[in-house]
C-alpha cells in the first residue's frame, strides 16, 4: 500500500481496554475526527447501540448513541452524543408514509429521547439507528467522495471495492435514506458499508475497533487505487505560473482589504489566505473555469463555501473588484429566485466566500476566523474530491436544485436560529501595542470576550507569548494572532500591519497603548531620555496611528482608533516633564487625526488612566522606585498614595481602562470622535475645561 496516502491507525488496545461502550465510542470518533483525510471539521458522525438500564422501569433496553447534531467528532465529547431509545427509534417506520413527512419525523426523533438527554439528535441518526450493526461510522472522506461525486460513481464503486462495499444514489439525509440503507445492510450481509452518491461513506462492524479498522482500510483503497489509476498530470495541467511568494502575499495584501470592505457592509467579515500546493495546483489549472461553476457535491462542503466560489485576477482594480462582486450577487438572487420554494427562507447573505485567485491562492471570508478558515478547508476537501473524480471520471456537484433544498431547508433555518446572538465586536479586528502589557491584555481580553479578533503587538517576546497563549487557550487560537513589533521601527510597524491584514483581512479597531516612562526633573533630563520618549510615545503614536489609518481607508468601512495617554496629557506633574510632554502631544495628535478620518468615518478618541499599579509593566520598573522617592513614601505605599489622592477615594485597574476604551471601540460611541475620557477615580486637576 502507498504509505504516503494512506492513512494509519492510531488505535490503541491498552487504552481502548479500559473503556466502557460509550467511552470506547468517543475515543472511536476522536481517532475518526483526528485527521482530515478521514473526514472534515464538523462532518461526519458515529454511533454504538449500547445496553442500559431504563430510568423510569429498571429493565435493559438498547440506546443508540450518536453525535448530536452541530458537533465535530475529532473533538467532542462524552456530551456531544445524542442517546435515543432504539424500540421508539424503530417504531418510527410504521409511522412514516412518504417524503412529504421527511421533516416531522426528525422532528419525531424528540419523543425518542433517553434519560432526557438535552443533545438533539442529527439528520442522519436515522441512517445509523436503521442499520443493523452495533457500531456504525459515517464519514467525508475525500478519496470516498471523489468516487461518490463522480458521473461512474456506481461502477466505480463495485470496480474499486470488489462487491464488500454497496451504493446508493444521493438522496438528502432522512429518514428515507436512513430505512433504504437499513434495508440495504441487511439483504447483503456480505457489505461492510454503503458510499453514499455525492455524499460520503457509511460503514459499520459489531464492535468498534473492526468498525475503525473497516473505515480507515475502506478509505485508503479508495485512495491508493485512485493515485494509481488516475489522468496525470491532475486538472489537465497548468496554464497559470504561479507568483513568487512575495508576489502572493503583496497581491493578497492588497485584495483583502478591499474585498472585506465590499462585503462587509452589513455584517463584518473575516478573512484567511490560503496559497497550499493543492490550492496552487488548483485555481492556476486548465480545468479551473470548468470545475469552479460545478460547486462541491458533499452537503457538509456546499453548506460552508456557498453555491460555487468566485473566479477573480490577482491584479484586480477597485473598479474590477466591485463588478465581480456586484455580479456573483446577482447571480446568486437569481439562483435563488429560481429554486425557492413558497416557504423558503428569506434569501440570505448573496456575498462569495471563497475567493480563486489564479498565480495567488485562496481567500475566504466569514462572519468570524474560525468560520473563514473552515470554509477554506472544506474547499481544500472538494479541490481533492475534484481532482481525484476529475482524473478516473468526470467530476458532478450536487444539482443546483438540490443545493437549494439543502441550503434552505427548514431544518437548517432552525438550526441557524438556535445559534447565540452575535456578540457585540463579532466580525472586528483589533491590533493593540503594548499588547503583553497590563492594560494592552486586559483591553485584548475585554474585545475576546465581546467577540473580536486581536493582534498582540509587543517589543518583549517572552510576555507577547505567554499572554497569547493563554489567550489562544481562553479563547480559541483563531481569534488570536501576536507579532513582535517595537513601535519606533517604521519597517516592523509596517510589517505588523500588513500581518495582520493577511491573518483577518483587515482591521477595524487600533490601540496606541505602548509606553514607557523614566522620572526626572527638568534640570536631569538628559537629551537620550527627552528623545526616548518622544521615540517610543510620540512617533510609536504616529506610526501606529498612520499605518492603522491606511489599512482603515483602503476598507472603506470606517473605524475607531482609541490613544491610552495619561491623567498628565492635561495636568502636568513635576520630575516627568519628558512623559508628560509627549503625553499631550499624543493627546493633539488625537484629536487631528480626528478631523482628518471623521468624513471617512473613522473615529479617534482617548482615554486618560492614572495611577494604574496592578499588571502594569511600566510601575514593575525604575518608575515605580522614582515615583516613590520623589513622593518620599515606601514603593508598598504608592497603591494606597493614589487611592487617597483621588476624588472617589478608589483605586483604577487595567480592566477599568479596557471598559473605557470598549466604549469608544464599540458602537457604543459611534457618534463620539475628537473626545477624551478620564478614568482616574477622579482627578480636579485634570477635569476638562
Amino acid at each position: 500500500m502507498n504509505n504516503s496516502i494512506s492513512v494509519p491507525s492510531l488505535w490503541d488496545d491498552q487504552v481502548s481496554s479500559q473503556l466502557d461502550e460509550p467511552r470506547l465510542l468517543l475515543y472511536r470518533s476522536n481517532l475518526l475526527g483526528a485527521d482530515l483525510r478521514i473526514t472534515n471539521f464538523g462532518g461526519g458522525n458515529t454511533s454504538a447501540k449500547v445496553t442500559a438500564q431504563d430510568p423510569l422501569t429498571g429493565q435493559s433496553v438498547t440506546v443508540l448513541w450518536v453525535k448530536g447534531s452541530g458537533g465535530d467528532i475529532g473533538s467532542m465529547k462524552l456530551d456531544g452524543f445524542a442517546t435515543l431509545y432504539m424500540e421508539k427509534l424503530e417504531s418510527l417506520k410504521g409511522l412514516y408514509k412518504s417524503l412529504d413527512q421527511e421533516d416531522a419525523m426528525v422532528h419525531a426523533l424528540n419523543h425518542c429521547i433517553f434519560d432526557l438527554n438535552p443533545r438533539a439528535p442529527s439528520i442522519d441518526t436515522c441512517l445509523h439507528g436503521f442499520v443493523p450493526y452495533t457500531h456504525v461510522d459515517h464519514v467525508h472522506s475525500d478519496a470516498v467522495i471523489a468516487i461518490a461525486a463522480s458521473k461512474d460513481a456506481e461502477m466505480l464503486t463495485q470496480t474499486i471495492f470488489e462487491g464488500e462495499i454497496g451504493y446508493l444514489p444521493w438522496q438528502r439525509p432522512g429518514i428515507d435514506l436512513g430505512i433504504k440503507l437499513g434495508e440495504m445492510a441487511k439483504k447483503n450481509p456480505h457489505y461492510v458499508g454503503v458510499v453514499l452518491g455525492s455524499h460520503g461513506l457509511f460503514t459499520w462492524a459489531n464492535n468498534a475497533k473492526a468498525c475503525y479498522d473497516t473505515t480507515l482500510r475502506i478509505i485508503n483503497k479508495a485512495a491508493v487505487w485512485l493515485e494509481t489509476n488516475r489522468k496525470k498530470p491532475a486538472f489537465g495541467g497548468q496554464r497559470t505560473t504561479v507568483l513568487p511568494d512575495a508576489d502572493r502575499r503583496s497581491a493578497a495584501l492588497r485584495l483583502m482589504p478591499a474585498i472585506r470592505g465590499k462585503i462587509s457592509r452589513h455584517e463584518r467579515k473575516v478573512g484567511h489566505f490560503i496559497d497550499s500546493p493543492e490550492v496552487l495546483e488548483f485555481v492556476n489549472s486548465n480545468a479551473l473555469d470548468a470545475l469552479a461553476p460545478l460547486g462541491t457535491s458533499c452537503p457538509d462542503h456546499f453548506l460552508r463555501t456557498k453555491i460555487k466560489p468566485l473566479i477573480l485576477p490577482h491584479d484586480a482594480d477597485d473598479a474590477t473588484l466591485e463588478q465581480l462582486i456586484d455580479g456573483y450577487r446577482m447571480d446568486y438572487a437569481a439562483y435563488y429566485e429560481r429554486c425557492k420554494h413558497p416557504n423558503s427562507p428569506a434569501m440570505r447573505d448573496p456575498n462569495p466566500v471563497i475567493y480563486l485567485v489564479p498565480g495567488v491562492g485562496m481567500l475566504s471570508f466569514a462572519k468570524d476566523k474560525a468560520t473563514a478558515r473552515i470554509a477554506a478547508e472544506f474547499y481544500v476537501n472538494a479541490i481533492n474530491v475534484m481532482r481525484g473524480a476529475s482524473g478516473v471520471s468526470a467530476y458532478q456537484g450536487l444539482a443546483e436544485q438540490e443545493a437549494f433544498n439543502i441550503e434552505y431547508w427548514l431544518l437548517e433555518e432552525a438550526k441557524l436560529a438556535r445559534m447565540p446572538k452575535p456578540k457585540a465586536l463579532a466580525g472586528r479586528t483589533a491590533f493593540i501595542t503594548g499588547g503583553a502589557g497590563g492594560i494592552g491584555a486586559a483591553i485584548a481580553s475585554k474585545f475576546l470576550n465581546e467577540g473580536a479578533c486581536v493582534v498582540l503587538a509587543d517589543i518583549d517576546q517572552a510576555s507577547l507569548d505567554d499572554v497569547a497563549s493563554g489567550f489562544a487557550k481562553t479563547y480559541g487560537k483563531d481569534n488570536v494572532c501576536a507579532v513582535l513589533m517595537d513601535v519606533t521601527s517604521e519597517d516592523d510597524v509596517i510589517s505588523a500591519m500588513n500581518q495582520t491584514a493577511l491573518a483577518y483581512g483587515g482591521v477595524d479597531i487600533i490601540v496606541n497603548n505602548a509606553g514607557i516612562t523614566i522620572s526626572a526633573t527638568v534640570e536631569n533630563t538628559t537629551l537620550e531620555l527627552w528623545n526616548r520618549n518622544q521615540a517610543v510615545m510620540g512617533a510609536g503614536y504616529f506610526l501606529v496611528g498612520r499605518e492603522g489609518y491606511r489599512l482603515l481607508q483602503r476598507q472603506k468601512l470606517g473605524g475607531s482608533m482609541v490613544f491610552i495617554c495619561s491623567k498628565n496629557a492635561v495636568a502636568a506633574s513635576p520630575g516627568a516633564s519628558a512623559y508628560c510632554a509627549v503625553k499631550a502631544g499624543e493627546l493633539h495628535l488625537a484629536r487631528c487625526m480626528a478631523l482628518e478620518g471623521a468624513p471617512l468615518g473613522i473615529r479617534v478618541n482617548v482615554v486618560n488612566p492614572d495611577a494604574v499599579l496592578r499588571g502594569s509593566k511600566i510601575w514593575q520598573g525604575p518608575w515605580r522606585q522614582q515615583r516613590a522617592a520623589s513622593l518620599k513614601i515606601t514603593e508598598e505605599e504608592l497603591e494606597e498614595h493614589y487611592r487617597k489622592r483621588s476624588l472617589l477615594q478608589r483605586s483604577v485597574f487595567p480592566e477599568d481602562i479596557a471598559e473605557a476604551v470598549y466604549f469608544f471601540a464599540s458602537d457604543l460611541s459611534d457618534k463620539s470622535t475628537g473626545n477624551f475620557l478620564n478614568v482616574d477615580a477622579g482627578n480636579a486637576a485634570s477635569f476638562t475645561r
